[in-house]
């Protein structure tokens, strides 16, 4: 069985930060944060006031009109980033190998689209119910379009597992490359879910937060005062390629994915296990498939979504794993909110690029950490320190847990 290393060559973001990567990556280091007031749709009788909005998205940059009519929000972004991610990469459809393949994680699919249409039946009737409308909301039209822009004839996977998809489906995508199954794949994560039925369905289980005072401080990974997540929307896609041909064609990989745990609570359909087994367990697998010891880790991008349970049940994962030694742990959602499907693709991303760029983003808005989640935090700005390997982790509702490790790579 082949054994190839994996390298990440191209990396594509639309984030409430804003669109492109390096755009997204300035505003994060800047502690510029991408959530603020809800305004996508009139939220006056909503509890919950604040959310992460990609604001400057336009997608005839990167779709011609006829297709946009027919692709949800969701797929948009996907398609979007993908556009970014490959040319980043320096690749053109005409340059991809043959054994090419595109996988995506997606937690809800075509949401804007259903509630539009379904608005549609009741005032005008069935007739007025777009044909479109169920290639347009199933999950795996964000990699069937990006299969079919780019001319991709291989795998074509969708994973849906909630808010671990996007780090899944780069897993499985490492897992495929790594294998010798595949030469190259494009994978991530997207999600459009900020809709009525998005922010009312969270917002009944009490599962968002209610800060609405200062909606840019609204999400607190790890702080006292954090109440819930804030639901955000955007996408993130990768280009995975074999190191060695990646730098033989002159790429210039950002980190080397090299290793992908996948574990399962089997707790409870929404809370995590309070012990942190299933993390736990993710982490460890996540590790050994890698070949290294805990020690080697000197950074930890958190899933810590703001919640008060899920944040206290990861940091006491992340001791176990550790043996209380400190690590330089941060959530990036305090500056992006909670992407869902879509947001263990884009944290692996902004991994990847603190490795290159020799800087761990920061918290934000982590004045007082909770009882619980004492860590080794990166508060108050950026820390320069280099990463040799670095874990980015992503916990889903089913009690689904996955961890990703990345290196710094080869450079020739």
């Amino acid at each position: 069985m082949s054994t190839r290393r994996v390298a990440i060559t191209g990396i594509g973001l639309v984030t409430p930060l804003a669109t492109g990567t390096r755009e997204s990556w300035s505003a994060l280091i800047e502690g510029r944060p991408g959530i603020g007031p809800l305004t996508r749709f009139d939220a006056a009788d909503f509890s919950v006031q604040c959310a992460g909005q990609v604001d400057d998205f336009e997608p005839e940059r990167f779709l011609p009109r006829a297709r946009i009519r027919h692709m949800d929000r969701y797929a948009q972004l996907a398609c979007g980033a993908a556009q970014l991610a490959l040319d980043d990469a320096s690749l053109e459809a005409g340059d991809l190998p043959a054994r090419s393949a595109v996988f995506m994680g997606v937690g809800l699919g075509g949401l804007e689209t259903i509630e539009r249409n379904h608005d549609a039946l009741r005032e005008k009737g069935p007739r007025f119910i777009t044909p479109y409308f169920i290639p347009m909301i199933i999950p795996n039209m964000a990699a069937g379009w990006i299969s079919l822009i780019h001319a991709v004839t291989g795998r074509s996977l969708t994973l849906a597992t909630a808010c671990a998809s996007g780090a899944h489906a780069l897993g499985e995508a490492f897992h495929l490359l790594r294998s010798g199954s595949a030469d190259l794949v494009i994978a991530g994560g997207a999600e459009a879910a900020v809709t009525p039925l998005g922010i009312g369905g969270f917002a009944a289980m009490r599962a968002l937060s209610t800060r609405d005072v200062d909606p840019s401080r609204a999400s607190c990974p790890f702080d006292a005062a954090r109440d819930g997540f804030v639901l955000a929307e955007g996408a993130a896609v990768l280009v995975l390629e074999p190191e060695d041909a990646a730098l033989d064609r002159g790429g210039r990989p950002y980190a080397r994915l090299s290793g992908y745990g996948a574990a399962s609570d089997a707790h409870d359909i929404t809370q995590p296990d309070p012990e942190g087994a299933g993390a736990l367990a993710a982490m460890r697998m996540a590790l050994e498939d890698a070949g290294l010891e805990p020690s080697c880790v000197d950074y930890v991008n958190a899933h810590a979504t703001s919640t008060p349970l899920g944040d206290r049940v990861e940091a006491a994962a992340i001791r176990a794993l550790t043996g209380g030694r400190p690590v330089a742990v941060s959530s990036t959602k305090g500056a992006t909110g909670h992407l869902l499907g879509a947001a263990g693709a884009l944290e692996a991303a902004l991994t990847a690029l603190a490795i290159r760029e020799e800087t761990i983003p920061p918290t934000l808005n982590l004045e007082d950490p909770g009882p619980g989640c004492d860590l080794d935090h990166v508060t108050g700005g950026p820390r320069r320190q280099p990463v040799r390997a670095a874990l980015s982790n992503a916990f889903g509702f089913g009690g689904t847990n996955a961890t990703l490790v990345l290196e710094r790579g080869e450079e020739r």
